[in-house]
């Protein structure tokens, strides 16, 4: 008999505690689930944070025990620094350069506009530009531009789209003013 009441009492209390469970889930089942998601992503966050919060103790304490380190640091970085700049005095130069070299142009063409008008030519059309050998774009000494003589008009010459006139059946008429009928 015994093992009957004790099988008894397991049972009951298995009942019990599932019924208890089961309402407290079903009551409280969604808040459980996002405190659970909640938590865990307040975690993740704190975890990464302490680790990097570590890391960086750890390099401090590293760089203030060897100072050799960081002389090297330094010195790496103002040799950086060096460079950079030479690189940009190089460019800047290289600016200059080509700034006089226009001037220097400008300047001659200014002298052979001169020299044709004093003579009595046509000093317009004789300046021309040299091409830019800077330029990404393909040599203008390969490409030849196209004269507009040669190609034919698409339309007549007499015609204005906005006159009304020469063509077609579609015409625009403005709508009547004034107050509309029916209704």
């Amino acid at each position: 008999m015994e093992k009957s009441s004790s099988g008894m009492t397991f049972s009951f209390l298995k009942t019990v505690f599932f019924f208890s469970v089961g309402s407290l889930l079903a009551t409280y089942g969604w808040y459980i689930v996002f405190s659970c998601i909640l938590l865990y992503v307040v975690f993740q966050k704190l975890s990464t944070r302490l680790r990097a919060l570590r890391q960086r103790q750890l390099d401090r304490a590293a760089a203030a025990v060897e100072p050799d380190v960081v002389v090297k640091r330094q010195e790496a970085l103002a040799a950086a620094r060096l460079k950079m700049q030479e690189e940009l005095n190089a460019q800047v130069e290289k600016h200059k350069e080509k700034l006089r070299q226009l001037e220097e142009q400008k300047r001659r063409q200014k002298i052979e506009m001169w020299d044709s008008m004093q003579e009595g030519k046509s000093y317009k059309g004789n300046v021309r530009k040299p091409p830019e050998e800077d330029g990404p774009g393909p040599s203008t000494s390969s490409v030849l531009p196209k004269r507009k003589s040669d190609r034919k008009p698409l339309r007549g010459g007499g015609y204005n789209p906005l006159s009304g006139e020469g063509g077609g059946a579609c015409s625009w008429r403005p709508g009547r003013r004034g107050p509309s009928s029916g209704g």
